[in-house]
């Protein structure tokens, strides 16, 4: 298994255990966080960028899928139109870590590790869109997130979101 941070940051030489902001997590230590490969395509986009990914799964009816792809993926990534120029300028790095000390930590969903750690390798991601073309995800640019978002809620594909307190206000309809 692979095991990563990505950061917009591009010489961080270590990584030392942060006190979680999330309430849901214990706050009584610091962690470093990290993401596996499956993981990392919800991630490769600018930080602070809202978005939505979607992917089919071995419950996904042909129905959701003829519905919420337009190419032959099974995974995408939706963000908002005014985060277009952002993306298009946005380099991303992914650090790899050696997975010894890591642990997964249910609440938090992610694997963790209590110790600092250094990264074993760097992947530059220069060209974010052609980055997830590369690896057959579909990328949707919209308006807004919100009506994507609870169409996804109500089909069966795994929907995850990110950042959405970004995102531009729900539409009033």
């Amino acid at each position: 298994m692979k095991l990563f941070h990505v950061s917009e940051e591009s010489n961080i030489e270590v990584f030392v255990p942060r006190i979680p902001y999330r309430e849901d997590v214990d706050q009584s230590k610091g962690l470093v966080w990290a993401l596996t490969e499956h993981q990392l395509k919800k991630f490769l986009t600018p930080r602070d960028c809202p978005r939505i990914t979607y992917c089919a799964n071995e419950a996904t009816t042909q129905e959701d899928i003829d519905k919420f792809f337009t190419t032959s993926s099974r995974y995408c990534v939706a963000i908002e139109d005014i985060w277009y120029k952002t993306m298009a300028n946005t380099t991303i790095y992914a650090y790899e870590f050696d997975c010894t000390n890591f642990y997964f930590d249910d609440k938090a969903g992610f694997y963790v590790s209590d110790k600092t750690e250094k990264p074993v390798s760097l992947t530059v991601y220069n060209d974010l869109f052609s980055t997830l073309f590369e690896l057959d995800i579909e990328v949707r640019i919209l308006n807004n997130l919100w009506g994507l978002a609870e169409a996804i809620k109500e089909t069966s594909l795994h929907l995850s979101m990110c950042r959405m307190g970004n995102a531009k206000p729900r539409p009033n309809i």
